[in-house]
């Protein structure tokens, strides 16, 4: 079976975020071995398809695990995915995918980048949890928002880029917040850089200490920020050591988040279900 290591939302290898993706040929091994791919691959998810009969609303179905357990929405991996059938002539032009979370669709353009249309979050403001202001090391939080049941992160605002940058967070103490996880978000310093603002997620609970591009965090990101800059067309910066753009584009009930993606590593996995 081959496997391939794909690096998400950069045009370079080794930045962005890298996911596995293996294509099936046919419906999904059982759930026990595919959470085995992922704990051995050990990335932030594991990509999993497989071709759908044609006619439906859908021609691949599509399955995300982390190390730890199965996620109803990941962007970075279907990015992936994309890139993957794109590349290996395997899908042409709007590719379709039914997830847990509704489907999906994604379309590779002339420059090399994939447009992706995911649902948007809603953002529903909340008090900050004193759990999650003890495990940022008491970072002023300007703003908490709760993110939509197929997210399930608190969106934290914090000062500035510089703050977002330089956070230590407590790992452990996130690992005992019962959520998805904790995005932390600013303004960027200086938009001539290429972004218009910043991001780093956490994600402890499902075996990820730090993602460094979260594709499906932007689509409440995308929301938050149009509404502060005023504009629907928006770049995001993500990530900490290893960091990567995401391009969003507020559609109301969707957003199209776009980016660029490599293939590090195509080889064959040996062990079949």
């Amino acid at each position: 079976m081959r496997i391939r290591i794909v690096d998400a939302f950069t045009d370079r290898p080794f930045q962005g975020n890298p996911a596995a993706v293996l294509l099936l040929d046919d419906a999904f091994p059982p759930d026990a071995w595919l959470q085995q791919v992922a704990t051995e691959m050990n990335l932030s998810e594991t990509a999993f398809a497989h071709p759908l009969p044609p006619g439906g609303d859908a021609d691949w179905a599509l399955r995300w695990f982390t190390p730890a357990a199965e996620v109803d929405m990941c962007g970075h991996a279907t990015l992936a995915t994309a890139h993957v059938l794109a590349t290996s002539g395997r899908a042409t032009g709007l590719i379709r995918f039914a997830a847990r979370c509704g489907v999906l669709t994604a379309e590779a353009a002339g420059d090399g980048t994939i447009t992706m249309d995911f649902p948007t979050s809603s953002l529903t403001p909340v008090a900050a949890p004193a759990s999650v202001d003890h495990a940022l090391g008491g970072a002023p939080i300007l703003s908490v928002h709760d993110t939509a049941p197929h997210i399930g992160d608190l969106l934290v605002e914090l000062a500035d880029e510089k703050t977002v940058r330089e956070l230590e967070p407590d790992h452990a103490a996130l690992r005992a917040f019962a959520r998805r996880g904790v995005i932390v978000t600013a303004p960027a310093e200086d938009p001539s850089r290429g972004y218009d603002f910043v991001s780093r997620g956490f994600f402890p609970a499902f075996g990820i200490d730090e993602d460094p591009v979260t594709g499906s965090a932007h689509t409440a990101l995308a929301p938050f920020w149009a509404g502060r800059l005023g504009r629907t067309e928006l770049t995001g910066l993500q990530g900490g050591a290893r960091q990567g753009l995401v391009r969003v584009s507020l559609a109301g009930e969707r957003t199209l988040l776009t980016g660029h993606a490599v293939t590090v590593l195509d080889g064959e996995l040996l062990s079949t279900p």
